[in-house]
């Protein structure tokens, strides 16, 4: 999770477009800076971009920079001399921090008419790019409810009646950005003081905190491959659908489900790193990963949503999960001026 740059697979679209080539844009290759769960190789995203290398002859190198934490950290670091040309994953979560350091070069994608309006007023002077959303939101195991002839939380409040208690695991909002999704949750909901007497209640209700969403979900969590103790966790809308496209043996039916009144909507972006010796192309390659093609594999691949509009989406999707009618959302300027005094605030609170 903390891995540093490293130089890693030259997508390659044919033979003529390998990373060998005499064209001069295949000898500079075009370095795309990613975070750690986005796929290096072999997948239909990988294709995808290979596809781009086709058409542009601009080969492109995906490095990856950690998760989406430590990337914008590096990125910060950086502005200005970035280790990339373009960079895909900075969330809402951390997006004024990167907008502050200045780390992206203003562009206005020729793609945003098909982007969601919703996404694209996040980022008003085009600083960076939307390309995919996904909901934070309670996951709850469904047979284990049945056989416990319990019904399933259906909001906040729930979570803290005595019938669900030691049931939760939670993600820590300083070491994991689900977590912190959640907690901007329960601020979003509950205000700016009454969230902190809601997790004294989840505290006293034998809540339990994990560093990571993978511990949470695989570990912790017992509706996923892991088969842990608690029926209850803090993951995404998607991961109902994930557990039907990857279940071994295959499923027709998922074996969980969100809570649609806990989510939280995460915006991921991608854009031109300032300080880039190839604004043309990158400004070409963003205008590629807001586009149809892309945008039409990000689902089966991130298991995010697509920022588009005139993407469909795959059946698992709309069969198993369902965008938030109404998530919580919160401005990432509020984000970025009060993250860390909250955190402080939830530690104190919860692990004190």
């Amino acid at each position: 999770m903390k891995r540093s740059l490293i130089a890693a697979t030259c997508l390659v679209a044919v033979a003529m477009s390998a990373c060998g080539s005499s064209d001069s844009a295949s000898r500079s290759p075009l370095t795309l800076v990613v975070y750690d769960s986005f796929p290096m190789k072999d997948t239909s995203l990988n294709k995808a971009l290979a596809s781009f290398s086709t058409s542009t002859g601009i080969v492109v190198n995906l490095v990856s920079a950690g998760d989406a934490g430590t990337m914008v950290s590096k990125a910060v670091l950086t502005s200005g001399k970035p280790e990339g040309d373009v960079m895909w994953g900075v969330d809402n979560t951390l997006l004024s921090r990167a907008l502050t350091a200045k780390v992206f070069e203003p562009y206005a994608s020729k793609e945003l008419g098909s982007v969601a309006s919703e996404l694209t007023a996040l980022v008003p002077a085009h600083d960076a790019t939307p390309v995919d959303f996904g909901d934070v939101c309670i996951n709850y195991d469904i047979a284990w409810f049945i056989a416990h002839s319990l019904t399933p939380p259906a909001s906040l409040a729930d979570l803290t009646k005595p019938e669900y208690r030691n049931l939760l695991t939670v993600e820590n909002p300083a070491t994991s950005s689900t977590g912190l999704a959640f907690l901007l949750v329960t601020i979003s909901a509950l205000g700016d003081t009454s969230w902190i007497d809601y997790w004294k209640q989840l505290r006293a209700n034998g809540v339990e905190v994990v560093d990571t969403w993978t511990t949470a979900y695989y570990t912790s969590f017992s509706g996923a491959s892991g088969k842990g103790p608690r029926p209850i966790v803090v993951s995404y809308a998607s991961s109902p659908p994930a557990e039907v496209i990857f279940a071994d043996p295959p499923r027709t039916d998922a074996p969980t489900a969100s809570v649609e009144a806990t989510c939280f909507r995460q915006v991921e972006f991608a854009g031109v790193l300032r300080g880039t010796k190839r604004a043309a192309e990158a400004r070409q390659l963003v205008d590629f990963l807001a586009g149809a093609a892309f945008q039409s594999e990000v689902a089966l691949n991130l298991f995010v949503y697509p920022a588009r509009t005139d993407v469909a989406l795959p059946e698992a999707f709309t069969k198993y999960s369902s965008v938030a009618a109404h998530p919580f959302t919160m401005a990432p300027d509020t984000i970025a001026t009060n993250q860390q005094g909250w955190i402080d605030q939830w530690t104190s609170t919860v692990l004190r």
